[in-house]
This record gives structure tokens, C-alpha cells and sequence, in this order.
């Protein structure tokens, strides 16, 4: 049961708070009674969405807890609660490299759920007359919305479906794909494939809900679209977009050593003003 063993850790974690600068939580909730009465300055990444009706109270409960927000647009919710910063995910510069020449395919990566939108990136590629490769995982919770909406469309002769892949395979997988298709229907708190699509230099075709049009630089580094008819004519325009400047977005906005800057600067500020609070 991981409730226990979080349970455990962030009890360690307060008997040892004097030892630390500053403590950073990515437990969502369960720290925030302990934390409240806490002499070590502390934050907390929230990496949901933030829609969910039972997270207002709680977050009224707790609003001196300093936030931080993966996207601006995540906060909508709860615009009201303590947020200091907003800070992107990133990734490891050399985890995924460049590829200058892609093939003749899109790549779709990620969960098989009607909010993902994986029925539209099928239907895109099949407009557009070009393969779709799909990689995709089905949860427990999803398995009658596969066998009833997917799976019928899957046997299209333009239609590859491989499961789900490792993490050794995604850097072919995506970086081959002349773009990467994301026609997601939810308020996306951040979409992380989106900037593994970028660090290969695979431009994104995405549906601008949540974080989308905030992380996507329309026309540069994709395209953002808001219904089928602008999305088919944005992968029939794919070629227009420069790889290069996908991987150079990545490079300036999206890497590990971009978020931990924005993270260490957040810190510096955190402590000396939680050590005034409690003079």
C-alpha cells in the first residue's frame, strides 16, 4: 500500500526538517497538516488537474502552503491559492536526440482514454492519406472505451498499433514521426510527451486546451488547433515547420537544468522569508 509508505516517509521527512534549507513536495496532499506547522520553509508541485471539486476546500484549508504550478493555465481552478511560481518540466538534454529526416508517419504516445483523444489522431492521419503509429497503454478503467471506439478503427490498412513501448524505444518511436499528434479533450495540466516530441525535433499538432497553447509556439514549433477541419489541414501542412527550431525550443525552454534553475531560484526566496515569518 504506497499511502503507507508515503505516510512513513514524510514523518522521517519532518523529524529531520531542521537539517534541510528547504523541503519540496511532490506528494500532492498528504504532507500539508504536518507542513502548516513547520519551522523549514517548504513547497509543493502540484502535477494534476485542478478542476476536481474536492481540492477547493482543501486548498482553502491550507492556502498559506506555498504552491508551484507545472503551467499557468492549471491554476485556473484555484487562482486564489498560495502560488509562488510556475516552473515546466523538463528533461534531460541528451535524452532524446535530434532527427533531421523524418518518415512518412504520425506518432501518437500515450494513454488510450476519451479525454486523450486518440479516435481524432486516427482520424487525422487517415484524412490526411499517412500512417499513424500508435503507442498506447489501455488501464482496467479504459478497456470498454477501447473495444468500443478504437480497437473497430484500428483495422484501417493506414493504422499500426504497437501497445505500449520502453522508455528506449520512444526516442525512434517520436523522432521519426514527421509530426506527433495530440488532439487532446481535458484541461492537459502540461502534456511531458509534448516536449519529448520537441527534444527530437518532431513538431506537435495539438489541440489548444489547458497548457497546450502556453508550451506550443503556434506555427513554429506545430500547430494549435480547436477542431478536426483546422487539425487535418494543419498535418497537411506539417512540412512547413523547421525540426531544428523544435529542437532549439527544447534546448531553451524544456530541459532539467532549465526546471532545476527555476527551482533552486524559488528556494532562495522560500527560506530567508519563512525564517522572517517566524521571527
Amino acid at each position: 500500500d504506497p499511502l503507507i509508505w508515503h505516510t512513513l516517509m514524510v514523518d522521517r521527512v519532518c523529524e529531520l526538517s531542521d537539517t534541510f534549507d528547504a523541503i519540496h513536495f511532490h506528494v500532492e496532499t498528504l504532507h500539508l497538516p504536518l507542513m502548516s506547522r513547520c519551522a523549514t520553509a517548504s513547497l509543493t508541485t502540484l502535477h494534476g488537474r485542478l478542476d476536481l471539486p474536492d481540492l477547493k476546500p482543501l486548498h482553502r484549508r491550507f492556502r498559506n502552503h506555498p504552491l508551484v504550478s507545472i503551467s499557468n493555465s492549471q491554476r485556473t481552478p484555484i487562482p486564489w491559492a498560495n502560488w509562488v511560481g510556475t516552473v515546466h518540466h523538463g528533461l534531460p538534454e541528451d535524452l532524446y536526440s535530434f532527427h533531421r529526416e523524418p518518415q512518412d508517419y504520425f506518432a501518437f504516445v500515450g494513454r488510450v482514454s476519451p479525454e486523450k483523444g486518440l479516435d481524432r489522431a486516427i482520424e487525422i492521419a487517415i484524412a490526411c492519406d499517412t500512417p499513424i503509429r500508435i503507442a498506447a497503454k489501455v488501464d482496467v478503467m479504459d478497456r470498454e472505451y477501447f473495444e468500443r471506439v478504437i480497437e473497430p478503427m484500428l483495422d484501417h490498412p493506414l493504422v499500426t498499433f504497437v501497445g505500449e513501448i520502453g522508455e528506449d524505444a520512444k526516442n525512434d518511436f517520436i523522432g521519426n514521426a514527421k509530426a506527433f499528434l495530440m488532439p487532446v479533450d481535458w484541461p492537459e495540466p502540461f502534456g511531458l510527451v509534448m516536449i519529448e516530441a520537441l527534444a527530437c525535433g518532431t513538431p506537435v499538432i495539438a489541440y489548444g486546451h489547458g497548457a497546450i497553447p502556453e508550451l506550443l509556439d503556434d506555427g513554429v514549433t506545430g500547430f494549435v488547433v480547436h477542431d478536426q477541419q483546422q487539425a487535418i489541414a494543419a498535418a497537411r501542412r506539417i512540412d512547413e515547420i523547421d525540426r531544428a527550431a523544435c529542437r532549439e525550443a527544447f534546448e531553451r525552454r524544456f530541459t532539467s537544468d532549465v526546471m532545476a534553475r527555476n527551482y533552486v531560484a524559488l528556494y532562495r526566496e522560500l527560506a530567508p522569508a519563512r525564517k522572517r515569518e517566524l521571527a
